[in-house]
């Protein structure tokens, strides 16, 4: 049981810090990339789930690659949690000076796409205006339209794929995206 808590606590800790850093990469770059990482407290959860087994995992004393592993499984689940959490509270901290407004969601004729669209102000910090996401599947989704300087959105399909947003036509089926 130690022996499996300790690789799998190893393994474990390498995915979730992929995907931590796969979280910052797709929230920095967002040109049509996917967001597909968890949500920050999903991920917080998994990295202490290693942490608890990377501790049942210093059991296992066969040699020192076990030792080694869990030594680095710890103290990179710790640091982890402790950056994400970090992170997390700066973001709920200053999260409360941006505004983020669900104005309409908009699905597509044949129900393939759903579109969210959220009116953002960063008040005096920033400017405001559009944005417009994609639903997939879980809790993907991908930024399709941003727009600075407007507070209203005007949608209409063309067809299943091709939508017409504030005179700016995106095809989707071929991944189009405007103002990313």
């Amino acid at each position: 049981m130690e022996k499996k808590c300790n690789l799998w606590s190893f393994y474990l800790i390498l995915i979730c810090i992929g995907l931590a850093v796969y979280s910052l990469y797709s929230n920095i770059n967002s040109k049509s990339t996917w967001l597909i990482t968890p949500p920050n407290y999903v991920l917080l959860i998994m990295i202490l789930s290693t942490l608890v087994l990377g501790m049942i995992g210093f059991k296992n004393r066969q040699n020192w690659c076990s030792i080694t592993r869990s030594w680095i499984t710890v103290t990179l689940s710790s640091l982890t949690a402790m950056v994400l959490f970090l992170g997390m509270a700066f973001t709920a901290l200053f999260s409360s000076i941006a505004v983020n407004e669900p104005i309409k969601t908009i699905n597509s004729p044949n129900g393939d796409y759903r579109i969210d669209f959220y009116y953002f102000d960063a008040g005096a910090t920033g400017s405001f205006g559009v944005r417009g996401e994609i639903d997939g599947p879980l809790w993907f989704e991908k930024r399709i339209y941003y727009q600075e300087g407007i507070e209203n959105v005007e949608v209409s399909w063309k067809s299943n794929d091709k939508v017409l947003i504030n005179n700016h036509s995106l095809n989707l089926g071929e991944g189009e995206t405007h103002g990313y």
